[in-house]
């Protein structure tokens, strides 16, 4: 009789069992900010609440998640393998929030892009914020990055997704990730600064070509516009000219060319609203980018 009862009170403690949305969110902070300390200050708690809640969560699975080591991994494995499912939990939960909710989001998103970041986790993420949010309109605009930040100058985007100079990064800049710029070329391709270099570029209003044509003693002859990356990166593999390209572009059979021409600028792409058309509709399309890149899920462009 009292093995029975032993055993129904482990069921009705396991029956029990949560795993808070709240704590989840903790534990995915401290992934991404690196640390109880910074996760608190993130989520505007104490030091002792973000531990409670790891507790709580430690609790209920009855192991160990923070490894607790000065100098080692800030995870157990049982907390790395917590924090995929606490990703994909979250995710679904405000989904359904979203979905469900007595107030549906309505309105339209006019958003501008680059033409490398339609092909990479932005699209995913556009994919899930329209099953999100059914009744908002996201209508969409590509181009050189110089293009994308004169219309949200201009007041015709609500939304900019592009790539801009690290050191041209706004406070209210969203960062989705930075990257370095590089001279490349074939191997093939001999560089004979005596005359004037053949340079592949996007168009006239591709930022990389203006910074370029525009520093250093070097005179270059724009050979070749074309506004795709894989127009670029098929121009420089066939030996046309040098080129100016962000790592993600880089590939294998490119060469990079050093100290020969000047150094240039790291580069970052970032999220930009515009500061008179802060809708409640943009607002939630970059919490949703916020969310990704804060998940540390790589929002890289294909290449």
């Amino acid at each position: 009789m009292i093995v029975i009862l032993q055993s129904c009170f482990v069921m009705m403690v396991q029956m029990n069992e949560r795993l808070e949305i709240d704590a989840l969110r903790a534990l995915l902070a401290i992934s991404v900010h690196g640390g109880v300390t910074r996760a608190a200050e993130h989520l505007a708690l104490s030091q002792s609440a973000v531990s409670h809640k790891i507790r709580r969560l430690e609790q209920a699975l009855n192991c160990d998640l923070l490894a607790r080591r000065a100098g080692g991994p800030l995870f157990t494995d049982a907390g790395q393998r917590l924090c995929d499912y606490a990703r994909r939990i979250t995710e679904l939960h405000d989904e359904a929030l979203a979905s469900l909710g007595k107030k549906p989001l309505t309105g339209a998103i006019r958003l501008g892009m680059t033409e490398d970041t339609t092909t990479s986790g932005i699209a995913r993420i556009l994919g899930r914020f329209t099953r999100l949010y059914p009744d908002v309109q996201v209508r969409t605009r590509t181009s050189q990055s110089l293009n994308v930040q004169a219309w949200l100058k201009a007041g015709e985007l609500d939304v900019a997704v592009m790539q801009i100079f690290r050191r041209d990064v706004l406070p209210d800049d969203l960062v989705l990730f930075e990257d370095s710029l590089h001279w490349v070329k074939s191997p093939e391709f001999r560089v004979d600064v005596s005359a004037p270099v053949p340079f592949l570029s996007f168009d006239s209003q591709c930022f990389f070509r203006q910074w370029g044509i525009g520093n250093g003693p070097h005179r270059f002859d724009s050979v070749l516009e074309c506004p795709s990356a894989a127009g670029i990166q098929s121009a420089v593999r066939s030996g046309l000219g040098v080129a100016l390209l962000n790592g993600l572009h880089i590939t294998p059979d490119m060469e990079v060319v050093d100290d020969l021409f000047p150094d240039p600028p790291g580069i970052a792409y970032v999220a930009r609203t515009s500061l008179k058309r802060r809708n409640p509709a943009a607002m939630a399309l970059i919490e949703e980018i916020r969310k990704e890149v804060e998940a540390a899920i790589p929002l890289r462009v294909a290449g």
